[in-house]
């Protein structure tokens, strides 16, 4: 039974490191015109859009104005993105069978390009799915894209949801949702004794979940509910089949947040 698990793009990339990466964007021709709207608009304009400062607007500026789809100036997806998931998902510590897994069953969920795989290439940009800018068609990133990501995924087998509802917005209407398995991770509050969402513990541990998805190759419903990692526990009285909630006491993903070893 095929698996696909979502994940979702960060606001933050790394410098794009050219190569000619194995595969081109599913969506790529709606990811053209979009891009190449966003590399018209001025810093006051990306300002008001992306609700960001001034000095981080020109910065986006910046950054749209060298975005391309040229194949010999892309940088695989998996590599790319930089954030609480990626720190969990450490792609970069994958074997190259691991990544080849990967790019069969992970998805990740974006503004610009809609979904990408792993392998797929890209250029940094920042576009949020719930941003909404000023000119037609690209108001609405939601009907922009409509039901085109969710064609892409496959008809059949469990759809593992580690996405925030911003972009999973994008998938959910156009799915069974019986398909669909959301894990929640939660930690132990050290006042209360009770478990409660940690977000940047969430974060990491949906990365992390998905590494373990890739690394076990994990298919089955009953398989899915075995995750132990970062001090993690399956937790019966909390879940139902379509949530699997898993508990820490202590949450054992610090060492890979750089904002978890800084507080």
């Amino acid at each position: 039974m095929s698996v696909t698990v979502l994940i979702h793009s960060s606001k933050t990339m790394r410098s794009p490191m050219a190569m000619s990466p194995a595969t081109t964007p599913l969506l790529i021709d709606k990811a053209r015109p979009l891009g190449a709207h966003l590399r018209t608009l001025t810093t006051s304009q990306l300002r008001a859009a992306m609700h960001v400062s001034e000095s981080l607007s020109r910065k986006v500026h910046g950054t749209l104005a060298t975005w391309n789809t040229e194949p010999d100036q892309q940088s695989l997806a998996i590599d790319s993105f930089v954030g609480d998931i990626y720190s969990g998902l450490r792609a970069s510590t994958l074997s190259k069978g691991e990544r080849e897994y990967a790019q069969q069953t992970l998805r990740i969920l974006s503004g610009l390009y809609g979904i990408l795989r792993p392998y797929d290439g890209v250029r940094p940009y920042r576009l949020e799915m719930g941003y909404k800018l000023a000119s037609q068609p690209f108001c609405n990133l939601y009907e922009y894209w409509g039901s085109d990501i969710a064609e892409t995924i496959p008809k059949e087998g469990p759809i593992v949801n580690l996405s925030a509802a911003e972009y999973t917005k994008t998938v959910l209407p156009y799915v069974d949702n019986v398909r669909v398995v959301a894990p929640r991770f939660l930690t132990i509050n050290p006042k209360t004794g009770e478990p409660a969402q940690v977000i940047v513990h969430t974060k990491i541990a949906r990365g992390a979940y998905a590494r373990w998805l890739m690394t076990s190759r994990i298919s089955s419903l009953r398989a899915m509910m075995q995750f132990n990692d970062l001090n993690y526990r399956y937790d019966t009285a909390l879940s139902t089949p379509s949530e699997p909630v898993f508990v820490c006491k202590t949450f054992g993903g610090i060492g890979l947040s750089m904002r978890l070893q800084k507080t």
